[in-house]
């Protein structure tokens, strides 16, 4: 994963080498640049990660998948606290909403338990490790707008920053984890905590494990570069209803290869929150602008101000608030 997101960074600066080819370049020249000022955020991407990665072992895919939707719940709260961001009405309902699905899909997960693989502890426990993940997750987000709009740092910079420093660190703790017991926790001969030796045989002896970690590297870095693009050039509502997507596409695929089983209860929990995911982003608003007793929306203007807030008046380098 932190692979995929230390490629972003080449591809930045291929892109600034290719914008410096132009006759007109578009990018602003890069401010002073200190990196570790990223080294918070990708801890918490690997911690959070990491936290999932446990968590997905003991719940069904559709339903990590659907569960990662409480960082709406917790980003909100921390951009309020930290940001001084002002949510309207909507976006508080939206809050609350996506509460109510998170409910609905953990009943799902209790109710369909009894015919699938896991035991119901294991899936309790799962789903709550998954929430709690979101907690630091949203605190990694929070401080990615921080540091991106405040020091104008380029999005895929930031990104391939990440990825470089949680690639770095993994690769010097896959060391003690070498040597750590995990007793039946590790599937690995040595039952250890992790037997990267024993890794990399089984890569050499199978090639589709190969095949699956090139995929995915490839699929995190386009998705991330992807996701970037259509925030910048769409907006990051039409980024949200594509990854709700996401979930569509791997629960039609589960159910398909039959790794799950169906549950009427997790269409339902779907759909309340990608509706509270819609409420929080805004996806309302063009609707309700139709409407003729409808006024302008208050968003267009507070999200202007929101920015210029966050901002703080004038863009600084990162390297001056030593």
């Amino acid at each position: 994963m932190f692979l995929g997101e230390f490629s972003c960074l080449a591809a930045f600066y291929l892109l600034v080498c290719r914008d410096r080819q132009r006759a007109e370049p578009s990018l602003a020249p890069a401010q002073p640049f200190n990196p570790l000022l990223f080294l918070p955020p990708a801890l918490c991407d690997m911690t959070g990660t990491s936290i999932m990665y446990v968590a997905l072992n003991m719940t069904s895919a559709s339903s990590f998948q659907m569960l990662r939707g409480a960082v709406i719940i917790f980003t909100g709260l921390l951009s309020v606290a930290f940001l001084g961001r002002k949510l309207v009405p909507s976006q508080w309902l939206g809050i609350l909403v996506t509460m109510a699905g998170l409910v609905v899909v953990g009943l799902a997960d209790m109710l369909g338990s009894r015919d699938a693989t896991h035991k119901l502890s294991e899936v309790i426990t799962g789903d709550l490790l998954i929430i709690m993940a979101q907690v630091i997750v949203a605190i990694q987000m929070v401080l990615e707008e921080k540091f991106i709009y405040k020091h104008d740092v380029h999005p895929l910079r930031a990104v391939g920053t990440e990825g470089f420093f949680g690639f770095v660190i993994l690769s010097l703790l896959l060391i003690p984890m070498y040597y750590i017991p995990a007793s039946s926790f590790s599937s690995s001969p040595r039952r250890v905590l992790e037997d990267t030796l024993d890794a990399f045989c089984q890569i050499g002896r199978q090639p589709l494990i190969a095949l699956a970690l090139v995929g995915n590297i490839s699929s995190i870095a386009f998705f991330n570069f992807a996701g970037i693009s259509v925030t910048k050039e769409i907006s990051a509502t039409t980024r949200m209803v594509l990854d709700s997507l996401r979930t569509v596409v791997i629960w039609a695929v589960s159910l398909a290869v039959g790794w799950e089983t169906f549950h009427g209860l997790e269409i339902l929990g779907f759909l309340i929150l990608l509706a509270g995911a819609g409420l929080y982003n805004g996806l309302h608003q063009p609707l309700l602008a139709r409407l003729p007793w409808r006024r302008p929306p208050v968003g267009a203007v507070g999200s202007e101000a929101e920015r210029e807030n966050l901002l703080g008046g004038e863009r600084a380098p990162i390297n001056a608030e030593s």
